[in-house]
């Protein structure tokens, strides 16, 4: 399982295909996996520069650890079921114009720091403490407006009772879980998406579980789709210890679907998932007879975006070896993927700088113009592998 020290590494994706890339050492107990939040949070807890690199390729972001000045002490900490997940919700909770923060805990209880940073001025963040938010077994958490009243809440990932925060205003919040019909129920869950269907109250979530706790059998997802005002029971998604979930309007025929991204090493006949998603439909699995290609990899995380400008995203999937960029065949109307990681240099398998040389695993990946220069970049989290016996 991962463990250990982690290299990120961020790769720009220009027209020209350059590329530079700045590797952020983080030093991190080797039974800890808090990449997630340092991957997430990196803009709002570093001062960021730009330089222009000497060979007049992109200016190369430089960035300055901020997090103890700013008031950040949070840790994500645990044992096994607790290797996978570790993250950050990043939102405005008070309406001031500043990001707030939410941090899983693991086995530590989460926490919420509040953005009181001036305009200009430094980084800082206070804790509030609730016992409402400072919930234990939270593996990440995510910011929507469920109920549609203009105030954000939360969506609890939990390893046994994920819950819906409902958001009250001023950092404020009211566990609503059983109030919109959400079963906490006693899933690892690590991973969620949300969209919201024509004519729906509220939105259409998925929740995704890693391993039956106590097991090695890979868990079930669950798709939540509204009844009116409260969500009926939910629809199973058969998975293959699920770590990453994603609505994608992957063909831009104005329908999302559901991308799935499964560890294989737990289940030897795991392999990537897309689901058709539509209203007043079963989902339905995307076969060969559709043009779908089974990919199997230790599927960690998933980014999308359109990096060809032919309005259709490309997906980033990150893996314990090397990781997938994938764009559609040419002139086809299904999902028929081809990999261009290699041709793109954004397979990642490695840490760029420093001695550790093997393959290694990749978890969360984003897309963002970190430099400002108008071309999409890449981030990718690395993390080692402590021990694979395979």
């Amino acid at each position: 399982m991962p463990g250990g020290s982690s290299l990120p590494s961020y790769q720009c994706l220009t027209r020209r295909d350059r590329r530079q890339t700045l590797t952020l050492p983080t030093t991190m107990r080797r039974r800890a996996l808090i990449v997630s939040m340092a991957v997430i949070v990196l803009g709002a807890l570093a001062l960021l520069w730009s330089r222009t690199s000497n060979d007049g390729g992109p200016a190369t972001p430089i960035y300055l650890d901020e997090t103890a000045a700013a008031g950040i002490t949070h840790a994500y900490d645990g044992e096994f079921p607790f290797f996978v997940g570790g993250g950050v919700a990043t939102f405005d909770c008070n309406d001031d114009g500043f990001p707030d923060l939410y941090f899983a805990g693991g086995e530590r209880p989460a926490a919420l720091y509040v953005n009181e940073s001036t305009v200009g001025g430094a980084l800082r963040f206070v804790v509030k403490p609730s016992s409402v938010t400072d919930l234990t077994l939270v593996t990440g958490a995510y910011p929507l407006d469920v109920d549609n009243d203009g105030l954000l809440d939360l969506a609890v990932l939990r390893r046994g009772g994920n819950a819906i925060l409902g958001g009250l205003g001023n950092c404020e919040f009211d566990d609503v879980t059983e109030k919109v019909g959400i079963d906490p129920d006693a899933d690892w869950t690590v991973s969620f998406s949300a969209t919201w269907e024509t004519g729906n109250q509220l939105p259409t979530m998925v929740f995704g579980s890693y391993l039956v706790p106590d097991t090695y059998k890979c868990g079930t997802n669950k798709l939540w789709r509204p009844t009116g005002a409260v969500y009926s029971a939910a629809v199973e998604l058969p998975g293959h210890c699920t770590l990453s979930v994603l609505f994608s309007d992957w063909n831009r025929d104005g329908r999302v679907d559901l991308r799935v991204s499964n560890d294989r090493n737990y289940d030897r006949e795991a392999r990537e998932q897309l689901w058709r998603i539509r209203a007043g439909e079963p989902p339905y699995e995307y076969r060969a007879a559709d043009g779908w290609r089974d990919l199997v990899i230790w599927g960690m995380g998933i980014a999308s975006h359109d990096l060809t400008g032919d309005g259709k995203p490309e997906i980033y999937l990150t893996s314990q070896s090397d990781n997938k960029l994938q764009t559609l065949e040419p002139g086809v109307n299904e999902p028929t993927y081809r990999d261009i990681a290699l041709a793109r240099g954004v397979t990642a398998h490695r840490p760029y700088v420093g001695g550790d040389i093997l393959p290694s695993t990749a978890w969360h990946p984003e897309f963002d113009d970190v430099n400002n220069d108008g071309f999409i970049d890449l981030f990718v989290a690395k993390g080692n592998v402590e021990g694979q016996i395979d």
